[in-house]
């Protein structure tokens, strides 16, 4: 039986996959492993997924079967639970999002006392609680848990993103692109107050459209809105807003490994870059690599997955770290990927810099990388087929110290990722075309 867990809390289609059922589960098992002493209370969020109150109501009950009170944020941010939990002095955080996913898909994740995502020992210990059939004895009467509001969650954690960004931001026109989802209700706040002029689109939502054409995953939204409205920089969330991809002044791309280059580079001439050392991951590309050694700073990878990186920059002291795909976390701010901290202090660093956000930017100079989402039934059993790794290796040493390869099963889709880089961009799709047909040929 496949793990319950992916690289990001547990996924799938709701009410198919991800059911009532299991949600109340793991409800059930978060209220009685993460709480400490007492009675305990578990912070819940979600985004403006359709499936999302049903989830939200199944993982409370299972919480208050475990007999730990819910408190209930609503609508926020993924990184608004990994807060809130802090500054409420909860116990856990549970968060119902599918992130970058269509509006079909729902997930639960979940957050430690500390506001860190749990380890995979304890995601192995609440996935077997969930998965365990047995009677349980459940607290009846005044032990039963019960379900309370948070007062002004969203205004909690603007307040704090806000507090991240030192001096101010006016005169600065920036365009955002909410993705129909959470950030919806929280960035165009935090960049107002900062005194930002901001234009903005898909800040609606009506539980079927979070992701659609929109964010983070579908920049051309947004590019327009950047060319059209003339905007110093553009941000995009995706649905739950803990990723932030951007578009400069003159509608060009910069993504997380560019966002972190810039920010770090900030970082540094503030004397604020801990041990002058950043955490990328294994798809960080390696022109990345190649801009930081010019600035004097040293690149560590860690395995795909913001709770990774996270894991390596809390064991090497550093304080920056993040995805391509753009999950930073800032350190000394917050404990995850935080779309709405990681737009400000971008924003900070155009400020800050008095440069634009496009010169900033071409501080890094990308390799020609190849990404290709293979569709396959059982993509963790293709990437461990001995012949695709013998392909692998035999393409590397071809390859030589002018590109790398990066086969990977995704954790949150049924997907093999080839991923190539080179020095030409016509030996990197050649050398993904072949593993591509290769895998194709496996499944």
């Amino acid at each position: 039986m496949p793990r319950l867990f992916g690289t990001d809390g547990v996924r799938g289609i709701a009410n198919a996959d991800l059911t009532p059922e299991l949600a109340f589960r793991l409800g059930e098992a978060a209220g009685t492993l993460l709480r400490g002493e007492g009675r305990g209370q578990v912070v819940i969020g979600k985004d403006t997924r359709i499936s999302g109150d049903m989830l939200e109501a199944a993982v409370a009950a299972g919480v208050c079967a475990a007999g730990c009170d819910v408190l209930l944020a609503g609508i926020v941010p993924t990184p608004a639970v990994a807060f809130l939990v802090r500054d409420i002095g909860a116990d856990a955080g549970v968060v119902i999002s599918a992130s970058h996913n269509p509006a079909a898909y729902n997930g639960i994740k979940f957050f430690d006392r500390a506001g860190f995502k749990l380890s995979d020992a304890l995601e192995d210990r609440l996935e077997a609680f969930a998965s365990s059939s047995g009677p349980r004895e459940r607290p009846t009467g005044e032990g039963v848990g019960r379900v309370l509001l948070v007062e002004d969650a969203i205004g909690r954690y603007v307040a704090h993103a806000v507090s991240t960004v030192s001096g101010r931001l006016d005169g600065l026109k920036v365009a955002l692109d909410c993705a129909h989802g959470a950030a919806s209700r929280t960035s165009e706040a935090a960049f107002r107050a900062l005194g930002a002029e901001v234009v903005a689109v898909n800040c609606d939502w009506n539980g079927t459209d979070i992701n659609d054409d929109s964010g983070s995953t579908h920049l051309a939204p947004l590019t327009s809105l950047v060319m059209s409205s003339g905007a110093a920089l553009g941000i995009a969330h995706d649905g739950d807003a803990d990723r932030t991809l951007a578009v400069d002044e003159g509608g060009g791309t910069i993504d997380g490994d560019a966002i972190m280059a810039i920010c770090a580079a900030q970082l540094h001439a503030e004397g604020a870059l801990a041990g002058d050392a950043i955490v990328g991951t294994v798809m960080t590309n390696m022109g990345f690599d190649v801009a930081m050694r010019g600035l004097g700073i040293e690149v560590l990878r860690a395995p795909v997955g913001d709770r990774y990186v996270l894991d390596l920059m809390r064991r090497r002291g550093a304080v920056l770290g993040g995805e391509q795909s753009g999950h930073v976390i800032f350190l000394d701010h917050t404990t995850t990927g935080d779309g709405l901290i990681t737009a400000l202090q971008l924003a900070h660093a155009v400020v800050a810099s008095g440069k634009k956000l496009s010169e900033l930017g071409a501080v890094v100079h990308p390799f020609p990388q190849v990404l290709v989402n293979v569709r396959v039934s059982d993509a963790v059993r293709v990437a461990s087929e001995p012949s695709l790794a013998a392909a692998v290796q035999a393409e590397e040493a071809s390859l030589g110290d002018q590109g790398r390869i990066l086969v990977r099963a995704s954790g949150t889709e049924p997907l093999l990722r080839v991923m190539v880089e080179a020095t030409d961009a016509q030996v990197a799709k050649s050398v993904a075309d072949r593993l591509t047909e290769l895998a194709l040929s496996l499944a």
